[in-house]
């Protein structure tokens, strides 16, 4: 039996909040916001391949990136581990909660059933901590839920052991070496940087700032995807899911990036990173706007091409505003 003391808090993401959760166990008090910026956490994507039936829009960085460039820019070490034998991964699970160590893993959202099974939906890069055990029973601080939960030996095995892309692989990590002393001036700067090369100057002309563009340009041939009225009515209502409910604090990390610029510019004393963070609000809010409208096209079945192209002018109008803010950002931190 195992039952470590953790200070659980809910988070507007699983992998940024769930990495913030075992800094603060181990010591260093940091924040959700500040976690994802220093990662470079906030990013966009269209998607559409030969592989892909529809489109994929995606608004944050490759799940695994904010741990890595959290490491790589503050100094922390990571234990990481991934198994073929459920078994090895269990035995060295159990021997780390023995020893009062928390442990990040990596699951199917399907199998953690103390979710209500109608928001559990199978997606192999969910990430939680698990702080104990009693029998066959562990316990999880998952950042989705508003309490430590529990969870059976069994469904968190096949949580941790589920196929299909993205499996996690028995995936877990835990920090093992955080230093007395952290520079975040520097790692903010790195972060900021990285996030205006992604969003500006990556080139690939299907992310960053050029993938908003795509997406705004794309969204009236999504009829031309769907089966029928009812599939492109929820492919449509994904949008709002995707901005608003899967982990992104709201207006697709926008939100939680602005509360990173926020403290950023506390810390470095920078009053135009505060400057920036109000417009990032502002960019935030016409996201959720988006999010608000394609959820009433698709509850509505109003999806004919004129609202589509309304919808795509929404989305062109942020990509606008996102061209003009990053390149700002750069500036800003280019004079710190």
């Amino acid at each position: 039996m195992s039952n470590i003391p953790f200070n659980h808090v809910m988070a507007a993401h699983c992998e940024s909040g769930t990495l913030t959760a075992m800094l603060n166990h181990h010591g260093l008090k940091i924040s959700e916001p500040m976690v994802f910026g220093i990662s470079s956490g906030i990013f966009f994507g269209y998607m559409k391949t030969p592989m892909l039936h529809f489109p994929a829009v995606i608004a944050r960085i490759q799940p695994g990136k904010i741990r890595k460039n959290f490491a790589k820019r503050s100094g922390i070490q990571f234990i990481t581990r991934k198994y073929s034998d459920p078994l090895e991964a269990e035995r060295e699970l159990d021997s780390l909660l023995e020893q009062n160590q928390p442990v990040a893993v990596q699951v199917d959202f399907f199998y953690m059933d103390y979710f209500p099974a109608w928001i559990r939906v199978h997606i192999n890069v969910h990430f939680l901590a698990v702080i104990g055990k009693n029998g066959d029973t562990y316990r999880v601080s998952d950042g989705y839920h508003p309490e430590i939960a529990e969870i059976s030996r069994e469904n968190l095995r096949k949580g941790r052991f589920a196929t299909g892309s993205m499996a996690p692989k028995g995936f877990m990590y835990y920090p093992v070496n955080v230093p007395a002393e952290i520079d975040f001036r520097a790692g903010i700067r790195k972060g900021i940087k990285d996030t205006v090369f992604y969003m500006l100057k990556i080139p690939l002309p299907f992310l960053g700032v050029k993938g908003i563009r795509r997406f705004a340009d794309k969204i009236v041939q999504w009829p031309k995807y769907a089966r029928d009225m009812d599939e492109l009515a929820h492919e449509i209502f994904r949008i709002n899911v995707m901005l608003e409910d899967q982990g992104t604090g709201g207006g697709g990390f926008r939100y939680m990036y602005a509360s990173f610029l926020r403290e950023a510019g506390m810390l470095m004393d920078a009053p135009m990173l505060q400057d920036l963070s109000r417009r990032m609000m502002d960019i935030g809010d016409g996201w959720r706007e988006i999010s608000l409208y394609s959820s009433r096209m698709a509850k509505n079945r109003d999806l004919g091409t004129e609202k589509l192209k309304e919808l795509g002018d929404m989305i062109r109008a942020r990509a606008d505003l996102e061209a003009v803010f990053f390149k700002d950002l750069k500036k800003t931190i280019a004079q710190l």
